[in-house]
């Protein structure tokens, strides 16, 4: 009980420490990068963005998947047109919308199980995917979901069915 108190103290006081540099997390926190990466502003960014798709969704998981298929196969589209092969890759992934609908951050880890990429070549791709990708929801704040990629999504036959 004590640890856990001293343990929610100091979270507590890293945050305001971090908000009175006068920084935010957007001139921090790269756009992209893999989980573990930036440990304490990925955490502070969970707790920001707390407003999960699925709640953006009508509380509709069916209506949350269309919306995260639609992202995940604009973003093999784009993987296509960009010349990065994306095929066999498997990654955990968390994506965070501002209230626009414009992604603000991405973070992802590869899975075990996924093919063998140059993850620095798959961040340059994430991050041009995250400067023009938008999803077609608003909010009064930032949302996200954190989810599963596998590649090829197949959207375009998921999606038209």
């Amino acid at each position: 009980m004590c640890f856990k108190i001293k343990f929610i103290f100091i979270v507590v006081l890293a945050g305001f420490a971090f908000q009175a540099s006068g920084q935010s997390l957007n001139d921090e926190l790269p756009l992209v990068f893999t989980v573990g990466e930036h440990g304490k502003m990925y955490e502070q960014l969970v707790s920001e963005c707390e407003t999960p798709l699925v709640e953006l969704s009508s509380n509709s998981m069916d209506s949350a998947y269309v919306y995260w298929l639609q992202q995940m196969g604009q973003l093999e589209v784009h993987a296509d047109t960009s010349g990065f092969d994306i095929k066999g890759v498997k990654i955990w992934i968390n994506v965070f919308w501002n209230p626009d609908g414009s992604i603000k951050h991405i973070a992802f880890f590869p899975k075990k199980s996924s093919r063998n990429v140059d993850f620095d070549e798959l961040k340059i791709l994430l991050n041009a995917f995250a400067k023009k990708n938008r999803i077609s929801l608003n909010c009064n704040s930032c949302f996200s979901h954190f989810g599963s990629a596998s590649f090829p999504t197949h959207a375009d036959y998921l999606l038209n069915r």
